[in-house]
């Protein structure tokens, strides 16, 4: 799914890892999840890529709706998010 290119203001290195990601050699398709489909064919993508968790860190920073991001569908990135900020609060 992260195939987006860094905002004009941003340094480009932030975004770096992007260049790294599995995901630029497959169908982006595979990262949108209509409602009945899977998401284990970009799990299987995200299981091989070397830049998954600083996929996963940008889409939890960012707030990422929808599609897989570092094997996470849009729901369990929400559950992780919450996991985290009771983490930090505790």
């Amino acid at each position: 799914m992260p195939r987006r290119r860094p905002a004009k203001d941003k340094p480009a290195r932030v975004y770096s890892w992007q260049d790294d990601a599995e995901c630029r050699k497959a169908d982006p398709s595979l990262f949108v999840i209509e409602l009945g489909s899977s998401a284990e064919p970009a799990r299987e993508v995200c299981r091989r890529c070397p830049v998954r968790s600083d996929c996963l860190e940008f889409a939890l920073l960012h707030r990422e709706r929808g599609g897989v991001w570092g094997g996470m569908t849009q729901e369990e990135r929400d559950a992780e998010g919450i996991r985290r900020r009771r983490r930090v609060s505790a």
